[in-house]
């Protein structure tokens, strides 16, 4: 019954969330007199910020309309390349705009939408042709669509990576290092030639034995039996996915809100000092990372518990053990795919050395196409958005594409 006691609370918040919203705009009102003297403006600041903190939300959009190339403001528009049940790959299509390395981008499956990367997109559009794995919400898909594993996960690469064609690179962004990964050995053993030319993974769980973080040992503390049985819940009869079984999005965003609950606590207090204050474009800088930030999706239930055992408690990948479809997954396949490993210093999620092993058990690879970044001062999501991955880290990024183009 977790889903629907979700759902249940969610529907009376919305009501909530709305009446909260509507009497802070009328206490701002110019015409209210409340809103220029006494406890008018402390108390229309509080209803804000608990309006926007309980409003219900969808899947977001990207909302890149344009970006400049060579000093030239250009159209940008979305093209959805290829359509598959439980996600699509999308292209941003630079009008007028030819050439430029192929970069496609695998965005995370862990309960958020491919939108948390918009600044990433938006940081590579100038010099590359950007594609992006647009994953789908588990509850929308109908349970007649059959299942979705690891195994369909690397599928998926495979495929969009063959939709695009030979020369290629791949951009893995946390979660999905460790598919781009399998992938990446897969087309290699097979000598497919739509394999990309480079791989670079950024803050990504592929030994999670280096460096432990919270989320880690989470992981670890508990067997596969419990997160079947605790975290597993099926959709309700409202939802085209209804009877599917999957880990909620509400879950994981509550882990994640829950491991750092002081700093997002202190994130809306100065929101509603701010709003207060009458300074209304710091309230809405935080507003908009908040507005992404809780639009959660859903997994299914078969992709999250393989991928706690396979990545955080079995540890296959760096073990030689994984395995794709009845196939051991080689490291040692891996010859001429350029690897980058960036890394974040103060990164909570997966911790320094975890994504950097991918260099090592890539014992086929020569030396000089291997590569390890260490972003000084860098949390987790300051890896792939933010002004450090813009000045700091994207840099590094291009000259290793242009490198190997």
């Amino acid at each position: 019954m977790l889903y629907q006691a979700y759902e249940m609370q969610r529907s009376l918040l919305a009501g909530v969330s709305a009446f909260a919203d509507m009497s802070a705009n009328l206490l701002q009102n110019p015409a209210n007199p409340a809103a220029y003297f006494g406890g008018g403006p402390v108390f229309a600041s509080a209803l804000e910020v608990f309006a926007h903190a309980s409003a219900p939300r969808g899947k977001p959009a990207f909302g890149l309309t344009e970006t400049v190339v060579d000093g030239k403001t250009v159209a940008v528009r979305e093209e959805i390349v290829l359509r598959k049940p439980f996600g699509q790959l999308k292209r941003f299509v630079r009008e007028g705009v030819e050439g430029g390395p192929k970069l496609l981008i695998v965005a995370p499956m862990s309960g958020h939408y491919a939108t948390l990367l918009r600044g990433t997109v938006e940081r590579m559009l100038p010099k590359h042709d950007v594609y992006i794995t647009d994953w789908r919400d588990a509850k929308l898909v109908p349970t007649s669509e059959g299942r979705f594993d690891l195994d369909d996960y690397v599928d998926y690469i495979i495929a969009f990576l063959d939709q695009i064609g030979p020369g290629a690179h791949m951009l893995a962004v946390c979660q999905p290092t460790v598919p781009c990964y399998a992938a990446a050995c897969v087309m290699s053993a097979d000598e497919n030639p739509n394999r990309p030319r480079t791989l670079t993974m950024m803050g990504g769980p592929i030994d999670t034995r280096e460096a432990p973080t919270t989320v880690n040992r989470l992981a670890t503390e508990r067997p596969h039996s419990w997160f079947a049985q605790n975290v597993i819940a099926t959709v309700p009869l409202q939802y085209p996915g209804a009877r599917r079984e999957v880990y909620p999005g509400f879950l994981q965003l509550a882990g994640f809100m829950t491991m750092n609950l002081g700093s997002h606590l202190m994130s809306h207090w100065e929101m509603f000092k701010h709003l207060v204050a009458g300074d209304d474009e710091s309230a809405e800088a935080t507003k908009d990372f908040y507005e992404e930030y809780r639009s959660v999706c859903d997994m299914t239930a078969e992709f999250y518990l393989q991928t706690i055992t396979v990545v955080f408690q079995e540890h296959q990948l760096p073990k030689g053990e994984m395995m794709h479809r009845g196939r051991r997954v080689d490291p040692a396949a891996i010859k001429d795919i350029a690897l980058l490993a960036i890394e974040g210093e103060r990164d909570d999620i997966s911790g320094l050395g975890q994504t950097r092993a991918a260099l090592t058990i890539a014992t086929g690879l020569p030396e000089d196409k291997k590569k390890y970044h260490m972003a000084a001062g860098v949390g987790h999501y300051g890896i792939f958005n933010g002004s450090k991955w813009r000045t700091r880290i994207a840099p590094v990024l291009e000259e290793w594409i242009a490198t190997h183009s």
